[in-house]
């Protein structure tokens, strides 16, 4: 395992614990749309720290955004091998093209 599958493992064993023993626990008793609201806050939080080029401090950011992308994931039962799967299908086809096989337009 690697430190993104042990944080998610993490993060599941959370949705049932006490709001008042964990931030992901209190997370998740607030309901999947405060934990989405939550990563956008810190997904801006990390555009700031990015368009400012603070790299100790965008750093940090990035992992408070990947931290609060899985508590959403995990929020609408979407496990992260899910998410890697859907990676691994991607790999190797340009984005445009990606892009392109999803979008009509």
């Amino acid at each position: 395992m690697n430190v993104l599958d042990d944080l998610a493992t993490t993060i599941a064993a959370r949705k049932g614990a006490d709001p008042d023993s964990s931030w992901t626990a209190k997370l998740f008793a607030k309901g999947p749309e405060k934990c989405a609201e939550k990563f956008g806050e810190e997904a801006i939080e990390a555009i700031i720290e990015a368009v400012k080029g603070d790299r100790a401090a965008l750093t940090c950011e990035a992992a408070d955004v990947i931290y609060h992308l899985l508590v959403m994931l995990a929020a609408r039962d979407i496990p992260l091998s899910d998410v890697l799967n859907e990676l691994a299908r991607r790999q190797g086809t340009s984005g445009i093209a990606e892009k392109a096989a999803r979008d009509p337009d």
